[in-house]
């Protein structure tokens, strides 16, 4: 399962209306600068758990990558591809990236709260789609006039389409198609499937060779067994989009993509319109992803959390990397709010969510530190996504090392020459006690080097890593108590010549209020 349910005490139980009132504050977006606009869930609400490998409700893991969401009545219905790679991975997470996207089965789950999800069984495999070198992007919709429940996923360099009569039924092969008309390759790149509120669906995708140009293209209505001309609605000039896909609020459509990275992480970048397939704005990244690249995702998949409470849209993100350095889990789930029509990106570890109520909240679990073992860079960096670098020396000693404690990367600190170097970030967090911790080596020999947290409304708090650490050993600081809603969290060097220092996974979780 993904998280665990809180057991409500007796008194609880016996006083429903205390439960009414007992909703978390608004700093569910403690790093955005927009309010939120919906009630928070209450405590009892299903504990969403980021950064780990999700299992379903028979405690097997969930594969499900590349895919989408359809709501049938109050069931939410997950398809998304098993690769051969996602297994090896699971099984072998510091086993590097194996890049094996051999294909083995389109999946189907069903869940009614979006954290217990049912393995329903493969909605199709090999033999129903017959020999493939690459299948994926899988999206599902309801034809209102045949009562099917339509799959269309990518085969090959085509589509392939599928019908049954449930959405969590078996789907036969029922089409196959080689172009879309008025697409400039002839063909999608990375797409989905967005369903309208008046039950209309279309194809969201970008073009294959290049991916600089966005379409929207309906299905064709009598039976969406078929993509119809497409209409381009946006021509990117900044490179390439992937991982193409569309939410809705209040009359405005949002067509979101990620960098064309090759399924790593990247800020996610949205246009917006009132009419679906024309008048769409600049382009501009969606608040909230910038400091750590969309929780150190690829935009994966969207829709819309509507309860007798409130709504957000959930926002999934996929990690792809072939199959490792990208920080652990395939799936990342954060909630999406709107200031106005400008959409914000919540990136959590851990939250709570009511769908049936459409609200949610922070978890009290949750690791404030955005990008905590520096996965979302990708590459060799000095500059970190979410973190500030200090030193005292031409050349920064603080950047990026291979060979985290998890994932790919860690931060480092050393240099040739005596230094002082700081890397950290400062958040906003609610007032309460807190505990820091991170992963560490270290060469020992600095006149200082710290693990620490300051400017919390008390003095600085530290924890000594200059004595030799030759393996990936946890430290930590307990009991630090915020009373001005902000904290400073970071490792800081005063070293020697050649002395250095690597960290990775740093946690800031609230402990107390």
């Amino acid at each position: 399962m993904l998280g665990k349910l809180p057991r409500w005490t007796i008194a609880a139980l016996l006083f429903p209306f205390v439960i009414a009132l007992a909703f978390f504050g608004d700093f569910a977006d403690a790093r955005a600068a927009a309010p939120l606009p919906q009630k928070a869930a209450a405590a009892a609400a299903p504990v969403l758990q980021n950064d780990v490998f999700w299992k379903d409700t028979s405690g097997n893991p969930i594969y499900s990558q590349g895919g989408g969401v359809l709501k049938v009545g109050s069931t939410y219905y997950w398809y998304g591809v098993k690769y051969n790679g996602a297994v090896s991975y699971y099984n072998n997470p510091a086993g590097g990236k194996n890049s094996n996207t051999s294909f083995n089965a389109i999946t189907c789950y069903s869940s009614t709260d979006l954290v217990h999800w049912k393995f329903e069984g493969n909605a199709m495999t090999s033999s129903d789609i017959g020999g493939s070198s690459w299948v994926g992007r899988v999206g599902v919709a309801h034809n209102p006039n045949t009562g099917k429940y339509v799959l269309v996923s990518q085969l090959n360099s085509g589509l392939v389409f599928g019908t049954s009569s449930t959405p969590a039924g078996h789907f036969s092969r029922a089409g196959t198609q080689s172009s879309i008309g008025n697409v400039s390759t002839g063909m999608s790149g990375d797409q989905s499937v967005f369903t309208d509120d008046d039950g209309r669906a279309y194809l969201i995708f970008s073009n294959k060779s290049g991916r600089s140009n966005l379409y929207v293209a309906p299905l064709r209505s009598s039976d969406y067994l078929h993509v119809d001309n497409a209409t381009r609605i946006y021509s990117s000039s900044a490179g390439g989009r992937e991982g193409n896909i569309m939410f809705k609020r209040a009359g405005t459509y949002y067509f979101c993509s990620s960098d064309l990275h090759g399924w790593n992480a990247s800020h996610t970048y949205c246009i917006k319109s009132s009419k679906i397939s024309s008048g769409y704005s600049s382009e501009f990244v969606l608040q909230g992803t910038d400091a750590d690249f969309s929780h150190v995702t690829q935009t994966g998949l969207a829709f819309e959390v509507s309860g007798s409470s409130g709504s957000f849209v959930m926002f999934g993100g996929d990690r792809w990397s072939d199959f490792a350095g990208n920080g652990i889990g395939y799936n990342q789930w954060v909630p999406v709010t709107f200031d106005g029509t400008t959409p914000v990106f919540h990136s959590l570890n851990q939250w709570n969510v009511d769908a049936a109520a459409g609200t949610w909240s922070v978890g009290s679990g949750n690791n404030h530190v955005l990008n905590p073992s520096v996965e979302a860079d990708r590459v060799s960096q000095t500059k970190l996504a979410g973190w500030t670098n200090s030193s005292n020396v031409s050349s920064d000693p603080n950047s990026n090392h291979l060979g985290g404690h998890t994932g790919r990367w860690a931060i480092a600190q050393s240099y040739a020459s005596a230094y002082k170097a700081a890397m950290y970030q400062t958040i906003t967090v609610p007032n309460g006690t807190y505990t820091l911790s991170a992963w560490v080596k270290s060469s020992g020999g600095q006149k200082a080097a710290n693990i620490f947290a300051k400017n919390f409304g008390a003095g600085e708090m530290d924890r000594a890593v200059n004595q030799p650490i030759g393996t990936w050993t946890k430290v930590g600081i307990s009991g630090i108590t915020v009373t001005n809603g902000s904290i400073q969290v970071g490792v800081a060097s005063d070293a020697n010549p050649g002395n250095w220092v690597n960290v990775d996974d740093f946690e800031l979780v609230q402990t107390g209020q």
